[in-house]
């Protein structure tokens, strides 16, 4: 300790560890700097430098989905604050926990050119926000942000005032214990309704969301049960890979085989998701047939759709109740799955060469040849924009720990950040990115050189359609000039290499083979150019 005396950032600091807090991201400023350099030097973590504050929270959204971690990033005041607010809303409305420790500016020093009303700015995003007391609780409030964290599903920020840190305090460890015992099953007339849906329905489909990815066994067993299909929401993607009856993602990014299937069921069993309209079609898919919404969080049950019926309730102890009573009825198995031809059903219309004038490569034909060639491994990560539902798509992901999705709030420029975060996470794997030109000129040219300077076994593929592509769509619908909406950036292969990776530019469909051999012996982080037509990119299929 400084002088053998202990202050507030280093019991700030301390509680990091104390937590099992291994790594942080952040960016340095006045009132951050001095816990940094102690949980570094003193606390022996690892601090991982940005280039721009919001990336920091999404770095550590993304470790935190990878390691299934609490993840924790720290800025200073005013505007490194108001520079995390779209990473904030990111992590908000996807219930990522995480902690943000942001700096504030002094107490006694209101006039301060970096004072805001920090409360109110967090507020707007969702995320929750915990007022350091006083130098002496620094590490209860630390504690008690990693508690919210944890309970609450989302980002909680630390809000630590400059004037705080050299206060001198005793430091004693405290954390406090997230109790996360499954909620049990109801009874009576909900389950009893529930039920008998499943139990009269001939063609069942059972539907898994991002909140019942640690139930697939239990969810398996059900719709094996039940000679029902599998589906998943785009955020449980790869969930069921493997399954014979896996339909892949449901909804308007189903096959149209898939779609036809799903509009023949007579019920959807749906676990652990919201039923956006994404996954309904707005409500299309759900026409005709009786819907059971399982979710353990109360606020998620009818949030965009109203079911039949609802258990608010654990979605792997709900699936094994609802076997048990199918069993004690001694319910037939529907028999839908002996309808499926699967392999009509999960295969997309196949991407062909040649679709592209000069320089350009045929878009939906370079991902089927990527899908072959990219690390089975991967850890795959997306950024927005109207490429990326044919990434999602045709890209595979292992599971759904290993697919980050940055459309929460609908943004791009998030998918670089994300990607370096999920990398530290699990550093064994390599991680895969799919971006846009605009996404990567607004978020990625900032931070590619922080996957450079880390050693990440990084890949990056850039769609350069020269355009911000659904302006550029929008504009050509109303057969108006979308001259506005078009960009001459510079090559992003060879800004790649100039920030110290490796940049790879495809022109043609016979350019893949550059590409290809690049991933085969990369050796830095890999940077691949798409450049595509602008009239050529299939349109977003949400």
């Amino acid at each position: 300790m400084t002088d053998g005396k202990s202050y507030a950032f280093q019991s700030i600091a301390q509680a990091l560890q104390d937590h099992g807090v291994t790594t942080m991201f952040g960016l340095m400023g006045d009132a951050n700097l001095f816990m940094v350099d102690h949980y570094v030097r003193a606390c022996k973590g690892t601090f991982v430098p940005v280039a721009y504050e919001g990336s920091a929270v999404l770095m550590a959204q993304a470790y935190a989905h990878v390691s299934g971690r609490i993840g924790v990033a720290t800025v200073t005041h005013g505007p490194a604050l108001t520079n995390c607010i779209t990473a904030l809303t990111e992590g908000a409305r996807g219930h990522i926990p995480m902690v943000l420790l942001a700096g504030d500016t002094p107490v006694m020093n209101p006039q301060n050119l970096q004072n805001i009303d920090q409360r109110e700015a967090v507020k707007v995003t969702g995320a929750g926000f915990e007022q350091m007391r006083s130098a002496a609780t620094a590490a209860h409030d630390v504690a008690h942000a990693f508690y919210r964290a944890r309970v609450e599903k989302r980002p909680i920020v630390l809000n630590m005032p400059s004037d705080f840190m050299w206060q001198e305090v005793p430091h004693t460890p405290v954390m406090f214990p997230a109790f996360s015992a499954p909620a049990m099953v109801p009874e009576g007339d909900d389950l009893d309704q529930a039920v008998g849906m499943i139990a009269s329905a001939r063609r069942p489909v059972v539907l898994a969301g991002g909140g019942a990815v640690d139930a697939r066994d239990k969810l398996i067993r059900l719709a094996d049960r039940l000679q029902a299909p599998l589906a998943t929401t785009l955020k449980a993607k790869g969930l069921f890979n493997g399954h014979p009856y896996n339909m892949d993602i449901f909804g308007t990014l189903s096959t149209p085989a898939t779609y036809d299937a799903i509009a023949k069921a007579d019920c959807i069993i749906c676990f652990g998701t919201s039923l956006h309209h994404f996954t309904t079609d707005k409500g299309a898919l759900m026409k005709g047939k009786r819907i059971v919404q399982v979710n353990d969080t109360v606020t998620e049950v009818s949030k965009n759709f109203h079911p039949d019926a609802a258990l608010v309730a654990d979605a792997g102890l709900t699936a094994d109740n609802i076997v048990y009573w199918l069993d004690e009825a001694e319910i037939a198995p529907s028999g839908f799955t002996a309808e499926l031809d699967m392999e009509m059903l999960t295969a997309h219309p196949a991407g062909q060469p040649g679709t592209s004038g000069d320089g350009f490569v045929s878009y939906v034909y370079a991902l089927e040849q990527l899908e072959q060639a990219l690390p089975k491994n991967r850890i795959l990560t997306t950024d927005g924009g109207r490429f990326m539902t044919e990434v999602w798509c045709r890209i595979s992901a292992p599971d759904p720990r290993s697919f980050i999705v940055t459309a929460n709030f609908g943004s791009i420029g998030l998918g670089l950040q994300e990607a370096i975060g999920a990398g530290l996470a699990d550093p064994d794997r390599p991680v895969v990115l799919f971006t846009g030109d605009g996404g990567f000129m607004m978020g990625g040219v900032n931070e590619f050189n922080t996957a450079v300077r880390l050693k990440q076994d990084l890949i990056v593929i850039v769609a350069n359609d020269s355009a911000y592509g659904a302006e550029h769509i929008q504009f050509l619908d109303r057969q108006m000039d979308p001259g506005l909406a078009m960009f001459e950036w510079p090559s992003f292969a060879d800004v790649a290499t100039a920030l110290g990776g490796q940049g790879v530019s495809v022109r043609s469909d016979e350019d893949l083979g550059l590409a290809i051999r690049a991933i085969e012996t990369r050796d830095r982080p890999l940077l691949i150019e798409l450049r595509l037509d602008p009239n050529d990119v299939p349109r977003m299929r949400i």
